[in-house]
């Protein structure tokens, strides 16, 4: 059901050139239909901030429910910002304060450049602890991207995160361990998610902390699991919300860091998301680039024309599912109004009925 255009952040318009349902307020206004608030506290780096909001609101606005969604994008002062992205968040951000004043159905909370191995060292880490004990408290359930995951597993379980031997990056198989969960309902039991990550929470990490897995995978590791109540908070590993170029203009700030000295071994490709095809073309790229490098000259450019009409994406319909499961759930255990109310005789600890 259809995205509100609630303010006017230009991802809605993006979204709608894009083929995507947006409502203007007052044609929603028209409509007798259930709203339901969902809040982005969108933490990532300024070139991703935006795409990250088209990509959350997208597969939210895909989901297969009766209701209108209206978004509600924050982020934590504490994380540094160029002059461009603080613009866009001053002009079409909310605060916490006022999230919080008006309530939410439910919360997204993205993933996060770091800078230290502890994430309890991090600027952000006390502030964002702020947001997810508010949301534990007065939110239905909170879905947690990547380094969220990772965040909350160490601040409510103490579980600390492991650093991979080495970047986790591309697209990867996985399967569904727990077929009788609502979240999993009608998904593929087997289906394919990107992964771009330097750091990994295991499946024994999390069944010690008391969680529940959904998704694994046996190379990537869990992608999906739940808190103790079985959908208070639900956790990503993985990246369901990327669209089919994201792990292509990853690969391609890679190849500028190699460029310009960032990093020391060009970047290898991202699995199982380039065809022998496009590697035989970036293979090629790869040995100009060196050879310019070599020579003092400018790197040339990665040829993305012939790159992008080989792209496939295999992870869109399932994660769409799980969000259409997920906003389901939600649907069904609050009322209108814009905070957490679980309906009449369901039980917090249980708002599944998964006990019974």
């Amino acid at each position: 059901m259809p995205l509100v255009a609630n303010s006017s952040l230009p991802t809605f318009d993006r979204l709608r050139k894009t083929g995507d349902t947006v409502l203007a307020p007052e044609r929603a206004q028209q409509q007798d239909i259930r709203e339901m608030h969902i809040g982005l506290l969108n933490m990532m780096p300024d070139a991703a901030l935006e795409a990250t909001e088209r990509q959350f609101f997208r597969l939210v606005g895909e989901s297969n429910q009766i209701a209108q969604f209206h978004m509600h994008p924050f982020t934590l002062p504490q994380l540094a910002r160029g002059a461009k992205a603080q613009a866009h968040i001053d002009q079409y951000y909310e605060s916490f304060a006022d999230i919080t004043a008006a309530g939410l159905d439910a919360l997204i909370i993205t993933g996060a450049n770091v800078t230290r191995p502890n994430l309890a060292e991090e600027t952000f880490w006390e502030p964002l602890i702020d947001v997810i004990d508010w949301a534990y408290n007065n939110v239905t359930s909170t879905l947690c991207s990547c380094l969220a995951t990772h965040a909350v597993l160490q601040f409510r379980h103490q579980t600390r995160r492991r650093l991979l031997p080495s970047k986790r990056w591309g697209v990867f198989s996985h399967e569904v361990v727990d077929r009788q969960h609502p979240l999993v309902n009608d998904v593929n039991t087997l289906f394919d998610v990107p992964h771009s990550r330097f750091n990994d929470i295991s499946r024994q990490q999390l069944e010690d902390a008391g969680l529940h897995v959904l998704v694994e995978g046996r190379e990537a590791g869990v992608h999906l699991a739940v808190s103790e109540d079985r959908f208070r908070i639900v956790y990503f590993q993985g990246h369901p919300e990327y669209d089919i170029h994201s792990l292509l203009k990853e690969y391609k700030r890679e190849i500028n860091c190699f460029v310009n000295g960032d990093r020391s071994a060009y970047p290898p490709f991202p699995n199982a998301y380039f065809d022998l095809q496009t590697q035989a073309v970036l293979r090629e790229h790869q040995t100009s680039v060196l050879e310019a490098l070599a020579q003092g000259n400018t790197s040339p450019a990665l040829p993305e024309q012939f790159i992008t009409e080989h792209l496939h994406n295999t992870w869109r319909d399932s994660g769409r599912a799980i969000i259409s499961n997920w906003v389901g759930r939600v649907y069904q255990t609050t009322n209108s109004d814009r905070t957490k109310c679980f309906m009449e005789g369901v039980d917090p600890s249980d708002p599944l009925g998964l006990k019974t």
